[in-house]
């Protein structure tokens, strides 16, 4: 059950008093949706618990800076955001490596009867997930929130402080690239 827009602000008040009663309530309504905007940014499932750590430490350092709670979603989406991509960064600096986008999507389907079949659809899958990694993130966060998380277009407009119509033609664009990439592979 989702807090509804009038109870926010009363919830982000008595949070901002320090109401660990209404802190629990927003990362229980709002957690999920944090995890999914980390993982668009990322790309990365396995850094995803790590990173939602850091992001509720920030949001209650900064909760009191929230000076509209009806922008909650917003203002929790920006420090998500930042935080995956300063993680990201950070980890790229020590590292240097890259890591598969995420085992989201399982790469064997174990229900299927023909082992053949199986790995098929699991050879598959990895080129997707592997041509989804490769997008840029310009492109690559509104494709993993309309595509993985079933975010409307207007969900990813506010958040990423664009107009539908951006959204939009950056969805197209996406879809675009990974056709391309995609092309040549699939038809092997």
């Amino acid at each position: 059950m989702s807090i509804d827009a009038d109870a926010v602000h009363e919830v982000v008040l008595a949070a901002q008093q320090g109401s660990r009663q209404a802190a629990d309530r927003l990362v229980r309504e709002h957690d999920a949706w944090v995890r999914s905007a980390i993982y668009a940014v990322t790309g990365r499932s396995d850094t995803v618990d790590d990173i939602a750590q850091q992001v509720w430490t920030r949001v209650w350092e900064r909760l009191g800076s929230l000076e509209n709670p009806r922008q909650l979603r917003s203002w929790l989406y920006t420090i998500a955001r930042n935080t995956a991509i300063d993680v990201s960064m950070s980890n790229r600096r020590r590292t240097r490596q890259s890591t598969p986008l995420d085992e989201q999507m399982p790469l064997v389907d174990r229900s299927a009867t023909c082992p053949v079949t199986a790995a098929s659809r699991g050879e598959l899958q990895q080129m997707i997930l592997e041509a989804v990694r490769s997008l840029p993130a310009l492109y690559r966060e509104p494709f993993v929130l309309r595509h993985l998380n079933d975010w409307s277009y207007a969900q990813i407009a506010e958040v990423l402080g664009l107009s539908v119509e951006s959204v939009e033609t950056r969805l197209v664009r996406a879809r675009a690239m990974l056709r391309e990439m995609l092309a040549g592979k699939v038809q092997r």
